[in-house]
């Protein structure tokens, strides 16, 4: 009988999202539960199909909810004391502190917990003590904790949240790894299909095409970005912007400034949320991706394995995956400036990069397959301590 596996996030999308493909993998090996938020979307129910797992809905809020999140906990536990896992594994903040308390008191004998980003380094004041506090309380009720970068890795060492014993990078890096076969630019070389979406975007043959994906909010880095880009498209109107990505505006807001640029300036196109991204990436000549903070980005990996270069800004996981000179350049966080000297200097070629060598370098290091077999092989070694 296969030993049991509980995989908690907060939100279904990051189960289906941030682990995609993986629970499957995992599935051939042991029995794989997963757990998040009930949603409108019924992602649980086809993650059951697409992933071959079981998927049970538990509530939890993203926000600080005291109450919401006791009573989180106390089903969380209830669950684990009924389905005995051997681990339980839990990705984002919230899903983090609730089901590593909730399995320490279920009696569940690896817990483990995948750090991907640290938002409350962006906090301050009395929030960032409570955020701070709430970081303690997950990783002292965890009996192991795997930052998906080794800068992350630094920086919780540094904040004093843990011991270095705790402590464990998988493989090099990333929670899930990239998918290089379906990130490839082979399948995109249809000049037909790439001149059909440049003219539905506006944008020209001879354009030079930057490119951002992700959420449009402020931690991202779009005000500098659209600061920068507006820089450079009052005097170069063979520039366009590609913003791929949907807003949010509860948590995390753009300010009035950086959504005036982006509704004014007709060189900056907006696609919205998109399902596929690597259209986008296949029409467009380099990423750049300002954000204040990750964990292990994606989207990084993604344009890389796309064959495109990047422009990122100094911060854990993005100067791990971009080695400067190589496939790309690494930039100052929050420096509108040097943005735009950047992005000024690869449109002037006066800063190439080969797409070979950019796509090269992602595929030997994070294909997924890579992750995926670092994570197994610490499963089997912790049965082993059983």
């Amino acid at each position: 009988m296969k030993k049991k596996i509980i995989r908690v996030t907060t939100v279904p999308a990051s189960l289906g999202g941030l682990l995609h493909g993986q629970l499957k993998f995992m599935a051939n090996y042991y029995e794989v539960i997963g757990v998040s938020s009930n949603d409108p979307y019924n992602i649980l129910d086809a993650l059951q199909a697409s992933e071959n797992i079981r998927t049970v809905a538990v509530d939890m809020t993203r926000k600080i909810t005291p109450f919401k999140d006791l009573v989180s906990v106390y089903k969380l536990y209830k669950l684990f004391r009924k389905e005995k896992p051997l681990i339980v594994h839990s990705h984002t903040p919230k899903a983090g502190t609730l089901s590593m308390i909730a399995a320490k008191f279920a009696g569940v004998p690896h817990r483990l917990h995948t750090i991907a980003g640290l938002p409350l380094l962006e906090a301050t004041g009395l929030k960032r003590l409570i955020l701070n506090t709430v970081e303690k309380i997950t990783y002292s009720f965890a009996t192991k904790i795997y930052p998906n970068s080794f800068g992350l890795q630094d920086i919780i060492l540094e904040q004093k949240f843990t011991t270095k014993n705790k402590l464990k990078v998988i493989a090099n890096g990333s929670s899930n790894g990239i998918d290089t076969q379906i990130f490839n630019p082979e399948l995109f070389n249809n000049e037909e299909k790439n001149n059909v979406l440049k003219t539905e975007l506006n944008i020209s043959e001879n354009d030079f095409v930057f490119i951002f994906v992700g959420r449009l909010v402020a931690d991202k880095g779009i005000k500098e970005l659209l600061e920068a880009f507006n820089n450079i498209s009052k005097t170069h109107k063979a520039v366009k912007l590609i913003l791929v990505g949907g807003f949010e505006t509860e948590l995390d807001p753009l300010d009035q400034e950086t959504l005036n640029i982006k509704d004014t300036n007709a060189q900056i196109i907006s696609t919205g949320w998109a399902t596929d991204v690597r259209p986008y990436l296949g029409i467009s000549d380099i990423l750049v991706f300002p954000s204040y903070r990750e964990g292990f980005p994606n989207v990084v990996m993604q344009s890389g394995a796309m064959g495109l270069p990047a422009i990122v800004s100094n911060i854990n996981g993005c100067n791990e995956i971009i080695i400067e000179g190589e496939n790309g350049t690494i930039v100052p966080v929050k420096n509108a400036s040097i943005l735009l000297d950047r992005m000024l200097k690869v449109y002037n070629k006066d800063l190439h990069y080969n797409k070979t060598t950019c796509r090269d370098l992602i595929v030997k290091r994070y294909q997924k397959q890579v992750v995926w077999d670092g994570i197994l092989n610490e499963y089997k070694n912790l049965e082993k301590q059983i």
